[in-house]
């Protein structure tokens, strides 16, 4: 290790696919001097977390994992959960991520110290740990959300969140409520309905959803990947593409598009589902890709089966027995399952963070969390955020705008340590005009036009990107000196590349 790598203390905060992915590519250019945070016992983020049954991921397999760390091994086209961590946890040893980790480990507040250049960044345990660079890769939906819903803590029966299944609870003949019809609850509500007594989904909007299309790669196919690498690149380019082809009838506020996804969705419940007052309640009444557009083969087709129930009566209260509902009826319960998703840790800072002159993050996000290409936020130098501000994908793989995000940082680095630089300050005109351009784009995309959790409570959308992923991904890679403020040791003036030219 040189003598540089050592002076250059790296912290990673959070071990998901964002916090192992930056970690591989310091790896990869020789840089040792990191330290990954996980706050819990092991790797992994959403993976780690969701193994509630049915978990999966709704974006192809294929795509859905690291470029630069291929799988050949996927089961399915759609990678159930637990062959997800298990990628993860094969790249953690693989690149003896290992000895970089302080598992169990929850950053309480990090701070800036303008005159050394530094962070400092202060533990759950007391302890304080001191880093050049801060990747925050604490992702935005990480902690369950549960509604707010009178006598939500007077059930006397078994609650569970699904990112936080309790696998000890035998649901086998049980009567279990699910409450959410969102993206778990498709997943959750087909696994659990044949082996459950009763099933009753109280669903207060019914969702878009299309086919999954999902099956099972055969031992041959897989073979084949792992020989020629060339065929798993370009079925991922041919899954990514065809994402990024649709985009625009998901993402749009254009009415035509909207359609061909609606009339493919009708057509979907039309196959799944033959009573029609069934279909009734399960058809949307706002436009296609307003709300997190689902996929599932199975979810609808539930909804035939005997014991299954559609409940869409407003939820009154909980109470001790079960569910009440505006009607009045009390849907008496042995187990209650929350399928509703989680706070959206965009909204503020993930913790107490303060950037120069002790300028306070939550005080700089106060009308909303705004950042350069969703990655630095002025006044904070040397922080780099993996999926932040405006940098959701409506349509297609996350990864695609990770990694983007990992190449930007990486550059970054690249540069305070080659010139010896205090520290990269993105510019406030810089920011600003971004997050112009990117509030200004969202008229024209469908997301003002329904209530859903990609909107703030003022309805603006500080979530989504609003275009294409490839569009982002080519916009942010590159770090672009002159859009940042570069101190230097020798001196304590803030200046522009212009200026030090």
């Amino acid at each position: 290790m040189t003598a540089r790598a050592t002076e250059f203390p790296i912290a990673i905060i959070g071990a998901g696919f964002g916090g192992i992915g930056m970690a591989i590519q310091l790896k990869k250019r020789g840089i040792e001097s990191f330290t990954m945070f996980e706050r819990a016992a092991e790797v992994g983020g959403t993976w780690r977390d969701n193994t509630y049954p049915g978990a999966a991921c709704d974006v192809p397999s294929h795509a859905y994992s690291l470029s630069f760390e291929p799988n050949p091994n996927w089961s399915r086209k759609f990678s159930p959960s637990q062959e997800i961590q298990s990628y993860l946890l094969g790249l953690v040893e693989k690149w003896k991520l290992r000895d970089h980790l302080r598992l169990g480990t929850e950053i309480r507040e990090a701070r800036f110290d303008d005159r050394s250049g530094t962070w400092t960044l202060r533990t759950d345990k007391g302890d304080s740990f001191t880093a050049r660079v801060v990747i925050s890769a604490v992702g935005g939906l990480v902690d369950p959300q549960y509604p707010a819903i009178a006598g939500i803590d007077s059930f006397r029966g078994e609650k569970m969140h699904t990112a936080r299944w309790n696998h000890d609870y035998d649901l086998t003949g049980k009567r279990v409520g699910v409450i959410g019809t969102g993206a778990s609850a498709i997943q959750v509500v087909p696994a659990i309905a044949a082996k459950v007594g009763h099933l009753e989904v109280f669903q207060r909007t019914p969702a878009w959803v299309v086919p999954k299309l999902d099956g099972r790669y055969s031992a041959r196919a897989r073979e084949l990947f792992a020989r020629y690498p060339l065929l798993l690149r370009l079925s991922r380019g041919f899954k990514y593409w065809m994402s990024e082809l649709f985009g625009p009838m998901i993402f749009l506020d254009a009415p035509r598009l909207s359609a061909i996804g609606e009339r493919m969705s009708l057509k979907h419940l039309e196959a799944q589902v033959k009573d029609p007052e069934l279909r009734r309640k399960l058809t949307p009444h706002f436009q296609f890709g307003c709300k997190r557009i689902l996929v599932s083969d199975d979810y609808w087709a539930t909804f035939e089966r005997d014991n299954v129930d559609l409940v869409c009566e407003g939820i009154r209260e909980i109470r001790a027995e079960g569910i009440l509902t505006s009607d009045g009826v009390l849907h008496q319960l042995d187990a209650i399952i929350f399928a509703t998703g989680f706070e959206l840790g965009l909204a503020k800072a993930p913790f107490p963070v303060y950037g120069l002159d002790g300028r306070s993050l939550d005080a700089a996000w106060s009308a909303g969390a705004v950042a350069y290409k969703g990655m630095t936020v002025s006044g904070f130098p040397n922080w780099f955020i993996l999926m932040g501000p405006n940098t959701g994908p409506g349509h297609t793989s996350v990864l695609v705008y990770t990694e983007a995000q990992i190449s930007h940082a990486l550059q970054a680095i690249g540069k305070l340590r080659d010139e010896h630089l205090k520290y990269v300050d993105v510019r406030q005109d810089v920011q600003d005009r971004y997050n112009e351009r990117i509030q200004g784009r969202m008229k024209y995309m469908v997301w003002p036009s329904c209530s859903s959790w990609y909107l703030s409570p003022d309805g603006s959308n500080h979530s989504l990107y609003p275009g294409f992923a490839f569009e982002y991904a080519a916009g942010a890679r590159n770090f672009h000196p002159a859009e940042y403020r570069l101190a230097t040791f020798e001196s304590d003036q803030r200046t522009t590349t212009a200026d030090a030219a």
